[in-house]
């Protein structure tokens, strides 16, 4: 759910940028208006969705979607904040690689043979929810982590 709303929200904010634009502009689409249109629709779509996956949960912990449906995401084994390398990559691998498990599926093939992937660190990788060495949690759950913790620490 937390994905199709990220998907969702930004599709929205950009075909709203893009219909001011054109009201702006006021001209009709032409061949090059149009290309024009799509590259700028393009262009705003990976610039948004950069900014939420990367940028946002740099700062708070989760994109738009994750805030909405409660979720955090942290930074395997210690449950920290993930950095900004870990938080680019995990943009590029939903961008490029995720799009094709279901061609990899139907295919029968895997991805990469049967190499192990790495993540950054040098660990292995346990699943492709954790490509890029971080992982999505319930709010409520990371707080009771964290007590937890602090209790048996403290």
């Amino acid at each position: 759910m937390a994905v199709g709303l990220d998907c969702y929200l930004c599709q929205l904010v950009v075909g709203l940028l893009v219909h001011s634009c054109l009201d702006a502009a006021g001209a009709g689409l032409g061949a090059v208006g149009a290309g024009r249109t799509v590259a700028a629709l393009a262009c705003q779509l990976l610039v948004l969705s950069f900014a939420n996956q990367v940028l946002l949960t740099m700062a708070v912990r989760a994109s738009a979607g994750k805030l909405i449906m409660g979720l955090r995401v942290i930074r395997l084994p210690d449950a920290g904040r993930p950095g900004f390398r870990r938080l680019v990559l995990r943009w590029l691998y939903g961008l490029f690689w995720l799009p094709l498990q279901p061609w990899y599926r139907l295919r029968g093939a895997r991805p990469g043979g049967e190499r192990p992937v790495e993540r950054p660190g040098g660990c292995r990788v346990e699943g492709p929810e954790d490509l890029a060495g971080v992982r999505q949690v319930r709010h409520s759950d990371l707080r009771y982590y964290r007590a937890a913790t602090a209790g048996r620490t403290g």
